[in-house]
C-alpha cells in the first residue's frame, strides 16, 4: 500500500506540474492534433472515440470515464501521461458525442463493446483504467475478458451495489444529471459532492464538467444509472487476474476510502495507492496521479521485458 503525502495544488498556481492551474489554462482544449477522433459502429452501437497513437511496443491505455462525462474530461490526465503511451478514450452511448441507443443497457453486457472497440483498432490487449462508474465497467471487462486486459487501474471507484456507500444526500445528487447541465449548480455543490480540491476551488470542478466536456442527451445519463442497477463485482474480485492498481482518495464523499481498502484486500496482486484529494483529482490534479499510474505500468513493462 502506498500513501501519497504530497498536497494537492491550489487553483491558479502558475508553476510546472500545477494540475489545477493546467485545468484553468487549458479548460477549452479539445483532443489535440496528435489524436484522431472517430465514430465507430460496434455491435449495433455507435460511439465516438479519440485515439492517441503511441510507441508500437507499448500496449495502449483504454480509459473508461465516469457517469455523464464525455471523453474530454480526462484531457488533462492524458496530457500528463508519457507521450509514448497510446491512449484510447470513448463516449458511452448517449454521452458526449455518442448517440443514445434505443433501449437501456447493463454493465454485464458491455464487455463485448470494449472488446469490439479494441478489435476495430487492431489491439489484442490493452491496459485499462476506469474512474468512478467507469471503474465498474473496467472491472466487468477484466472479469469477462481477462485475456484482453494486461494491467488494470481503478480510480475513485467501488465494487458496485455491495459497497460502503457515501452519505445519502451525496447519492441523491447523483440521481440526476443536473450538475452536468447547470454550471451554477455544479459550482454550488462541487465541494460537498466531490471533496478534495473542489472544496477549495469549486470553479475548477464546474469547468471540468462544463468548459472541457461535451453535453449529451439527458437520457444518456439515466441509461448509465440503469446500467449499474444490481451490479456488483464483490464476490468475483478474488478472480481478477490482471495486476491491479487501486487509486483511492482520502476525501471522496462519493466513494469512501474504505471501499478501496476492501478491494485491495480481495483482489490478488493488487496495490493500493491512497492520495490526498477527492473524486475528481485524476482530472483536477493530473500530474500527481499520472505519475502513480505511469510507475505502475512502467514497472510491469520493465519486469516483462527482463523476463523475455
Amino acid at each position: 500500500m502506498i500513501i501519497d503525502t504530497s498536497r494537492p495544488r491550489h487553483a491558479g498556481e502558475d508553476r510546472p506540474g500545477s494540475g489545477l492551474g493546467r485545468v484553468i489554462r487549458n479548460r477549452l482544449r479539445r483532443p489535440g492534433p496528435a489524436e484522431r477522433m472517430r465514430i465507430l459502429r460496434i455491435g449495433g452501437r455507435t460511439i465516438r472515440v479519440a485515439v492517441r497513437e503511441g510507441a508500437p511496443e507499448w500496449p495502449p491505455l483504454l480509459l473508461c470515464n465516469g457517469i455523464g462525462a464525455s471523453l474530454e474530461l480526462l484531457q488533462p490526465f492524458v496530457d500528463a501521461l508519457d507521450p509514448r503511451r497510446g491512449v484510447i478514450r470513448f463516449d458511452m452511448p448517449g454521452i458526449g458525442g455518442s448517440p443514445a441507443p434505443a433501449i437501456p443497457y447493463h454493465l454485464a453486457t458491455l464487455p463485448s463493446l470494449l472488446a469490439g472497440l479494441l478489435d476495430q483498432l487492431g489491439h489484442e490487449q490493452a491496459d485499462v483504467l476506469g474512474i468512478s462508474w467507469g471503474g465498474g465497467l473496467a472491472q466487468q471487462f477484466a472479469l469477462s475478458r481477462p485475456g484482453r486486459v494486461r494491467r488494470l487501474v481503478l480510480v475513485a471507484t467501488g465494487p458496485g451495489s455491495l459497497m460502503v456507500p457515501g452519505r445519502p444526500w451525496v447519492l441523491l445528487r447523483m440521481l440526476t444529471p443536473r450538475r452536468h447541465r447547470d454550471p451554477g449548480y455544479a459550482a454550488r455543490i462541487a465541494g460537498e459532492l466531490y471533496g478534495g480540491s473542489a472544496r477549495k476551488d469549486p470553479i475548477v470542478a464546474r469547468d471540468l464538467l462544463h468548459a472541457t466536456t461535451r453535453l449529451g442527451p439527458a437520457r444518456g445519463y439515466y441509461y448509465q444509472l440503469i446500467a449499474s442497477l444490481g451490479w456488483t463485482s464483490l464476490p468475483w474480485l478474488p478472480k481478477l487476474r490482471p495486476p491491479t492498481l487501486i487509486l483511492a482518495g482520502d476525501d471522496d464523499p462519493i466513494i469512501p476510502l474504505v471501499n478501496g481498502r476492501i478491494m485491495h484486500w480481495l483482489i490478488p496482486r493488487s496495490r493500493l495507492h491512497i492520495y490526498h484529494g477527492g473524486h475528481l483529482e485524476l482530472a483536477a490534479d493530473p500530474q500527481r496521479l499520472a505519475a502513480a499510474v505511469e510507475a505502475f505500468l512502467d514497472a510491469d513493462l520493465t519486469a516483462e521485458r527482463s523476463e523475455q
